[in-house]
């Protein structure tokens, strides 16, 4: 009987990480989920018998104590899903703060590279595996979150690297960009109005938000077979928002005219 094949999810517990989390399960695969402790065990989770261990990505003795453990009790890792991570309120850089932008920054960039560097390098050990790491559409694009966006971009280029440095060993790192996505994260930003949901939705062609199962869609085939030849790449998910930024220089979309409604 074939093994089901290892999924490991970080910030697995909310978000687009629960929501692959749930993708991959359905999928047949054994997922592990992992989150902050007091995150982790969902009742959900333990009425499908997900696996959930704490950790925090920003601590390498956290992460490699998990991936100890699942290793010693799986043998192997198959897939890897870099997904914990935070966003920030908007704030000029005369007021927002080195400790703030040290903690996105440390969280969506640097835990995602600590994650990659420790099971990765197990994945080229075996000569197998699959990343899929969490950017942004704003990892190309000029906004005013001056620690998410270079975060992000981080993200990006780390994606680019790694797929270089391991696609000897059959191990591929790709991204999935999400634009505005529906997660209770960015639905807080938008309750204490450091989000504005209406231009959210008037900057995207699809005129509507992102769904954290459409993202979980596109990482899920990133780490499927039907992806074997893909690597290094970032896969924009976003409703055609870096389609559409530049109409606003010529008064927006056509769903954004008076009388029109958005899909």
């Amino acid at each position: 009987m074939k093994r089901k094949q290892v999924m490991v999810v970080t910030g697995g517990s909310s978000g687009i990480g629960l929501a692959t989390v749930k993708k991959l399960h359905e999928q047949g695969h054994q997922v592990i989920s992992l989150d902050l402790p007091g995150k982790c065990d969902l009742p959900l989770f333990i009425t499908l018998g997900i696996q959930s261990l704490p950790i925090d990505v920003n601590d390498e003795v956290s992460v490699r104590a998990a991936h100890a453990a699942i290793i010693k009790e799986h043998g192997a890792v198959d897939g890897l899903v870099n997904s914990a991570g935070v966003i920030q309120k908007r704030e000029s850089p005369d007021i927002l703060a080195m400790k703030d932008w040290d903690f996105v920054v440390d969280t969506n960039m640097r835990g995602t590279y600590l994650c990659c560097a420790v099971f990765g390098t197990h994945m080229v050990e075996k000569k197998s595996g699959a990343i899929v790491n969490i950017a942004s559409v704003t990892s190309t694009s000029g906004v005013p979150l001056h620690a998410y966006a270079p975060a992000k971009a981080g993200v990006l280029s780390i994606t680019q690297c790694l797929a270089g440095e391991w696609g000897h060993a059959g191990v591929r790192v790709n991204a999935v960009a999400p634009g505005y996505t529906e997660t209770p994260a960015l639905q807080a930003a938008i309750d204490r109005g450091d989000r504005d949901r209406t231009q959210l939705v008037k900057q995207a062609a699809l005129g509507r938000m992102v769904q954290t199962d459409e993202v979980a869609c596109g990482i899920a085939f990133l780490l499927s077979d039907q992806a074997t030849a893909i690597t290094g790449i970032s896969l924009p998910i976003d409703c055609g928002w870096l389609a559409s930024v530049g109409w606003e220089t010529y008064s927006g979309l056509p769903h954004t005219k008076q009388g029109a409604v958005p899909c």
